[in-house]
């Protein structure tokens, strides 16, 4: 943990009032540097700050002191109340600065004035770190014994973190710098990770190889490659340890890397180019033809051009015999992608050379990776030609085994993702899907501002509608349940289609009725959170019970939706196929023709008793917006319908549901009549006019009638077909249960 900063520079006075105290810290700095102790002492009694600090870097006596390791120096400022912890510029303590030297004494020393043995700079180096970096083996063993975190990874400011600048460990520095012995002592002796990795996700053997100096590469990469470094890991613009190798014209390293038993050899960097491809072009024959000899692909450039214009004709018959093309022909440069979102990173894919896994072609590195998942992350990729998305599971992964067999049964249904197929390969599973543009949660939020009015109501139908018509595949002709129903789960295509995905948690449905309940109160969340356009976000939704997800619900209509996907009754198999008839996924046009059709109905028009009773409100301290229902119709059209029945005051409109009703149905007979003009354009759209001021009218009609002869005027527009099962409830409706 980082010290508390003491005295930074910038807050300190670099000059005083008194001329002859600003030459005494001047000589005081001098006199600390030649280790003249009587002079330092004089100025020190004359008045000079022990404390004082150059304008450049910050350095004070103290740090002179440990720079030039003079441990008398460093007791005699102590003495005279030197601060122990003081900061340089780049924030350097005089105790990171003992790392740098590697004196054990010194830092026992400020160890006990109060230094952290973790403390590090504003770059993120320890003194553990900087022992390493300088082969300070006594000094590195000191610091262990004392507690020294072996593979903390370097912190850095933000600003360089955004750059991924930072993260890297002793190991990563003593490999860099070529301190054989140091890595020998923190793998053997310590523990390092050597599967470590910084920032940018190099680890150890990256920087070995990185290092200008290779004098000690090949004795440190053997010592990494011993302790099991990740010999495929990549470096600066993607390139492999293979490829450094090569770069560096090391024939010992490219045999000691190609002896590894999974190296990638036809890997490629971000420019698409191979090991052997830069040995080509680089013109080294006995590298190349080591790699031709391992098995490197020659179809990954035009090899042969490059030999014949370096005039290697050796060369250029080697790469022939080991199947070169003259006429090589890269990919096309005018190819289009589908998808908009991934178009750049899929031409750059595209357009260069990778090594196929079976009829895949994938690369995973960051710039072709779309999300992380929690066993390898999804990528980008071709699979025969088409773009697909890549998810990459452990071959003997439990999900990765559920996701593939998830996949395969739900071929063909249009609200899935669409599965392509899957390849193996040196421990890996690639499961290939359909591509798509963003997730619901991104989705939502860039059309969070874009929809208003009645738009916002056709805006989450047309989501949930696909939603739930993709569930209703999975659990019916798949037989599946998914398990894990959450906004980054559904996923948002090129033609703007809802399709759900990620089926590594999914379940052979085995009639455990809670294995489709979870689901069900999975959808019951995501019904809140596209209405309301992840304004309440899915994880808070998660975290609230049933009855109270209930109680967000913005009317009554969604309110009723939910409800009954968290108490589907027994019906809990073919609720959802039930459901894709409930009155939120109706059209306005359909509900409007609802109202005008059971208006129609003869008992309607004759007030028959029976349907009244139907219709008649139940004793509630709820008001509904079609309560009073004559006084909130324009005065005008009310005076005008009122007067058809001028000779039949019997049947004059009352507030009654069902004659609201009559005269929603008699308003769509006449409005449209020559006389009635006036009437149509004063309330426009009938529909849009009725349903604006009688919004919970349609969910109280469908409440009411569903379980009577005059559901038989409900659309049934969207229902799928029903699984060839044994429902067990008698097809009976969700309302019945």
């Amino acid at each position: 943990m980082e010290t508390k900063s003491h005295n930074n520079p910038q807050d300190r006075p670099t000059s005083s009032s008194d001329g002859r105290t600003w030459d005494d810290n001047r000589l005081l700095m001098e006199a600390v540097r030649k280790e003249d102790m009587e002079q330092v002492r004089q100025l020190l009694e004359r008045g000079a700050d022990v404390n004082f600090q150059e304008e450049k870097g910050g350095w004070s006596p103290l740090h002179n002191a440990v720079q030039i390791d003079s441990e008398d120096m460093v007791h005699l400022l102590l003495r005279y109340g030197a601060d122990p912890c003081l900061r340089k510029r780049n924030g350097a303590t005089p105790f990171i600065m003992a790392g740098i030297v590697g004196n054990e004494r010194l830092l026992e020393l400020f160890l006990s004035k109060g230094a952290d043995v973790n403390e590090y700079d504003l770059h993120g180096f320890t003194a553990f770190m900087e022992a390493a970096v300088y082969g300070h083996i006594q000094a590195l063993r000191y610091l262990f014994e004392k507690g020294a975190e072996v593979n903390l990874g370097r912190k850095t400011m933000k600003d360089q973190q955004r750059l991924k600048k930072g993260g890297a460990t002793a190991l990563m520095d003593a490999a860099k710098n070529g301190k054989v012995d140091v890595v020998k002592v923190l793998l053997d002796e310590m523990g390092a990770d050597v599967k470590a990795r910084d920032n940018m996700g190099r680890n150890a053997l990256i920087h070995a190889l990185a290092n200008a100096d290779d004098s000690n590469a090949m004795a440190i990469t053997r010592l990494l490659l011993h302790h099991g470094a990740d010999v495929n890991v990549r470096g600066e613009k993607g390139k492999t340890p293979l490829i450094l190798a090569v770069e560096k014209k090391r024939l010992g390293l490219v045999q000691m890397l190609l002896e590894q038993k999974h190296i990638e050899i036809n890997d490629t960097d971000r420019e698409g180019k191979t090991a052997l491809l830069y040995a080509v072009e680089l013109n080294l024959t006995e590298i190349a033809e080591l790699l031709c000899d391992q098995g490197a692909s020659t179809d990954c450039g035009d090899l042969v051009m490059f030999a014949r214009r370096n005039y290697n004709k050796t060369l250029v018959k080697l790469l022939l015999r080991h199947g070169a093309r003259e006429d090589y022909h890269p990919p096309a440069k005018d190819w289009e992608p589908r998808s908009s979102r991934w178009g750049q990173a899929l031409k750059q894919l595209h357009g260069m050379y990778r090594p196929m896994v079976g009829r895949l072609k994938v690369f995973r590195d960051d710039e072709y990776k779309i999300a992380d998942t929690s066993e390898g992350g999804i990528y980008l990729g071709f699979y025969d030609e088409q773009e697909v998305a890549v998810k990459r599971f452990s071959e003997d992964s439990s999900r990765g085994e559920k996701e593939v067999s998830c996949l395969q049964s739900i071929r063909g249904n249009s609200n899935l993702v669409t599965f392509y197929g899957s390849e193996s390969h040196r421990g890996c599973l690639y499961v290939c899907i359909s591509l798509c543009e963003q997730t619901l949660e991104k989705h939502l939020a860039e059309h969070r501002e874009e929809a208003v009015d009645n738009g916002e109501e056709e805006f989450a139908r047309n989501i949930l509608l696909s939603i739930f018509k993709a569930v209703v595949e999975l659990h019916g002709s798949c037989g599946y349940t998914h398990q894990d129903l959450q906004p980054q789960n559904i996923l948002i295509d090129s033609k703007k289609a809802v399709r759900v995905a990620d089926f590594d948690q999914s379940t052979k449905w085995a009639g455990d009725p809670e294995q489709i309940k979870s689901d069900l109160e999975a959808l019951g969340r995501l019904v809140l959170y596209v209405v309301s356009k992840g304004n309440i976000p899915f994880e808070t939704l998660k975290t609230q019970s049933n009855e109270e997800v209930i109680k967000f619900s913005p009317n009554e209509e969604i309110q009723n939706l939910i409800q009954h996907l968290f108490c589907p009754g027994e019906n809990v198999k073919n609720i959802l196929v039930d459901l894709l008839d409930h009155p939120f996924f109706w059209s306005c046009e359909s509900r409007y023709r609802v109202l005008r059709d059971v208006g129609n109905e003869s008992d309607i028009k004759m007030r028959k008793p029976s349907i009244f009773q139907h219709l008649q409100p139940g004793p509630s301290k709820t008001s509904r917006s079609f309560d009073q229902w004559t006084s909130k119709i324009d005065i005008c059209v009310m005076n005008q319908m009122s007067n058809f029945y001028n000779k039949k005051p019997h049947l004059k409109y009352e507030d009654t549901v069902g004659d609201l009703l009559r005269f929603i149905r008699n308003l769509g007979e006449h409005i449209n009549e020559e006389k009635n003009k006036w009437m149509k354009l004063k309330i426009q759209d009938p529909s849009r006019y009725l349903q604006e001021k009688f919004p919970d009218l349609v969910i109280y009609i469908y409440t009411k009638l569903q379980n009577t002869e005059y559901a038989k005027h409900f659309p049934k527009t969207h229902s799928a077909q029903k699984p060839q099962c044994d429902r067990g409830d008698g097809g009976q409706h969700p309302s019945r249960l």
